[in-house]
């Protein structure tokens, strides 16, 4: 069954629409990068029996040269991992110029070359950094391909040839000669169309895709690396787009569950058998400050990319001012190993003071905190009323380094925090840059967390409107879309 799908929108040179291929499990979704109203191609992802899995989309003609330098990107949400997964490639006679795909060997988002149009070629590699990316959440993919030959002429000297991965708008490792990796390296052309979810292999098509794939784009010429931020962040109409991805409603709880209202693949909320319960008249999630939780498997978005995260919480005076100086609660977090790789906090510095706090963390090698980032409210936390509390963290956003033993070192790092306490940003120091590429696994969880192995951190007090978006907020997207959604918990 063959279906249109989309419309090439580039400003510049001769269209490329893509036609859509496939039967089950194949064609679109609402669950696009771009929020409300956009849509996003789906591959393969209902269906079970590998024989289906067989969905893709393509353009009729080449759209760029594979010769020459080029630039390939996609928001991608990837849902299986069990095999080679390919996102993009431009296929020859006998394989593909390059392929931007998830390898299962590696367990790494891969962006390769090879050497010759040949049936058993020699691939080379720029590999992510990170093993095992987390499924079902949104990554920003970018391959680039450099020459050293002037603009606009064929290049004439190969040796200087590099690939390079980026992941989230990052660098990953250094760029790969192609040259040093394959003497017999020729940069070739691919004769057939842009291929959205295949590779040829060996002659012949496979390593589909299973997931989402969205915001497609090519050019012929190589971004630099503040082009890919920029792309990245995904501007548009000068704001950066977000898309609700997590939401959990405690007016559907059954039982000891509140389920997730979006359509995404997230669990339940599972409430702690004992400390959690539900209030009917404010619709919240009343927790208990000793024993009472909420979990779900997480995670939720890409934590090396963008995102936000919010919660109304209501704290109970009665419950802190029992609890002694440094008394630290999670309100929602997201665990990682031992700790927790982003969380919102409610601390207790002075007797009768509250403070609200956004952190994050990631661990080195040996499990050992590496970095940290927070950033503190200016004011004192209110009690026994609603606050909208909202987390984002920018990881397009730039801060200078500074080098602690030559302060005459500086250099641009990349990922931000803030805070905001209902509608307003909370001011932050350098102690709010966050550079470190980490990824939590463990649990999603309220009320709840863990720190330095040991669980605790109990909140007294309850919760609502728990939503969590990928793509940083402004504040005005922040007054918008957070405070000016009226859905409670």
């Amino acid at each position: 069954m063959i279906k249109p799908w989309a419309k090439d929108t580039a400003a510049e040179g001769t269209r490329h629409d893509a036609t859509l291929v496939g039967e089950a499990g194949t064609g679109w979704s609402t669950r696009a990068r771009r929020g409300d109203a956009d849509y996003s191609l789906r591959l393969n992802d209902n269906t079970s029996k590998p024989e289906q899995q067989v969905g893709y989309a393509a353009t009729g003609a080449p759209p760029i040269n594979t010769r020459d330098s080029f630039t390939v990107s996609a928001w991608v949400q990837l849902s299986d991992a069990s095999a080679n997964r390919t996102v993009l490639s431009a296929p020859g006679g006998n394989g593909s110029a390059f392929t931007l795909y998830y390898s299962s060997a590696y367990r790494k988002w891969v962006f390769n070359r090879t050497d010759r149009d040949q049936t058993g070629p020699v691939y080379i590699r720029s590999l992510a950094n990170q093993e095992n990316p987390p499924l079902n959440v949104w990554t920003h993919l970018v391959g680039v391909f450099k020459t050293e030959g002037a603009d606009n002429l064929p290049d004439t000297d190969p040796s200087n040839d590099t690939i390079q991965l980026f992941v989230n708008g990052q660098p990953q490792g250094e760029p790969v000669v192609l040259s040093k990796t394959a003497a017999t390296y020729t940069p070739w052309t691919a004769s057939g169309g842009l291929q959205f979810g295949r590779a040829r292999v060996g002659g012949q098509f496979g390593e589909y895709y299973f997931g989402l794939l969205d915001e497609i784009e090519a050019w012929q010429r190589p971004l630099s690396t503040e082009e890919v931020v920029e792309e990245a962040a995904l501007h548009q109409e000068g704001v950066p787009a977000n898309e609700l991805v997590g939401e959990w409603d405690a007016t559907s709880a059954k039982g000891g569950e509140i389920a997730e209202n979006t359509a995404y693949p997230l669990p339940s909320m599972k409430l702690s058998a004992a400390g959690a319960t539900l209030n009917e008249d404010d619709n919240a999630l009343v927790l208990d400050g000793k024993t009472g939780y909420a979990t779900a498997t997480g995670p939720v978005v890409d934590e090396t990319g963008s995102f936000t995260v919010s919660a109304s919480v209501r704290l109970d005076s009665e419950g802190l001012e029992a609890q002694p100086i440094g008394y630290r609660a999670q309100v929602v977090a997201q665990r990682m190993g031992g700790d927790s790789s982003w969380s919102l906090w409610v601390t207790k510095p002075a007797d009768g003071t509250y403070q609200w706090q956004f952190a994050r963390t990631a661990l080195g090698p040996d499990g050992k905190l590496a970095q940290s980032a927070q950033v503190l409210a200016a004011d004192v936390a209110e009690t026994d009323t609603w606050v909208q509390i909202t987390g984002v963290f920018d990881a397009q956003e730039s801060w200078q380094w500074v080098n602690p033993s030559d302060t005459s070192q500086i250099e641009t790092r990349y990922g931000k925090l803030h805070l905001y306490v209902g509608e307003y940003d909370q001011w932050s120091d350098d102690t709010s840059g966050f550079s470190a590429a980490q990824q939590g696994s463990g649990e999603l969880s309220l009320g709840r967390g863990t720190t330095n192995g040991t669980t605790g951190n109990y909140l007294h007090g309850g919760l609502q409107d728990v939503r969590i978006w990928t793509g940083a907020m402004t504040a005005d997207q922040v007054r918008s879309q957070v405070m000016g959604t009226p859905d409670n918990l």
